[in-house]
């Protein structure tokens, strides 16, 4: 089946975009666009780099409950954004568990933290933990761990697909990654303002019931993934069984909150119908 709602990216005002939607077991239900471009993701490395730190976790290199980061925090509070660090300052705002400031400091913490006790550099075990084992050829990360990824809808299909159905780590370790940590944490969702609670699993947002949000009205609560501010996002529906991958060279604004939504949903309702 090729789904026609993909379409949809041809009207926004981005000079590129590509998308596709992938089944847990890879099977991509259609896509659009020049999915092998290589585009910045922005804050979608961040699952990417989560993703890597559970590796190390299971590898046995760090514990999510070991000290990292500022003092009370640790490697779990980093990825759940509660470490009290601020958004792009390596500086302490709040207490550890105390809010969700949603930080890039603290994913640059995490990945120093992990490439000193692993002994390898955190762009490196991103390569041989997550990239090669799924092929993804395309994609690379040369600086902070945070947001300077770069890959293709080719290539994050098959992330998707992994963390649909994983084979790089255990499913109950995934399972905990799209778990709320620290339930009820108040925070502010970058473009999207203040959210009581402002759910966040281990390196990837949660729906929940969120208004307004960069998912469809129509996603279900249990939704996870991430967007960045290249205007790329990714997220993936347990309940819908499928995720969708849409990457743009146009940085996020009032056009990615009027499109992104509806999009979702003519996808999620084309879904829907073919089931």
């Amino acid at each position: 089946m090729s789904l026609q709602s993909l379409a949809l990216i041809e009207n926004w005002p981005v000079p590129t975009a590509a998308a596709a939607v992938v089944r847990a077991d890879g099977t991509v239900l259609g896509s659009y666009g020049p999915t092998g471009h290589r585009f910045p993701l922005a804050s979608v490395t961040k699952p990417l780099a989560a993703y890597t730190v559970l590796v190390a976790y299971e590898e046995g290199a760090v514990e999510l409950d070991e000290p990292a980061g500022p003092p009370g925090s640790t490697v779990r509070h980093l990825l759940a954004h509660t470490s009290g660090l601020a958004f792009d300052e390596h500086r302490v705002t709040s207490a550890p568990g105390e809010r969700r400031l949603y930080s890039n400091a603290g994913f640059e913490v995490l990945g120093d933290h992990v490439a000193k006790a692993a002994d390898i550099p955190f762009a490196e075990y991103l390569r041989q933990a997550v990239l090669e084992p799924l092929g993804m050829t395309g994609t690379a990360l040369d600086g902070s761990p945070a947001k300077d990824g770069v890959s293709t809808v080719d290539d994050l299909v098959r992330f998707a697909a992994e963390v649909q159905a994983p084979r790089l780590l255990d499913p109950r370790t995934v399972a905990a990654a799209m778990t709320v940590q620290y339930p009820g944490t108040k925070g502010v969702l970058p473009g999207y303002g203040h959210q009581n609670p402002n759910d966040w699993g281990l390196g990837f947002e949660i729906r929940d019931a969120k208004s307004p949000h960069w998912t469809g009205t129509s996603s279900s609560p249990r939704t996870f993934g991430h967007f960045g501010q290249s205007g790329t996002f990714l997220w993936i529906d347990p309940v819908a069984g499928v995720a969708c991958v849409a990457l743009t060279d146009r940085a996020f604004g009032p056009w990615a909150i009027e499109a992104w939504t509806p999009f979702t949903d003519a996808v999620l309702a084309e879904l829907g119908s073919g089931r």
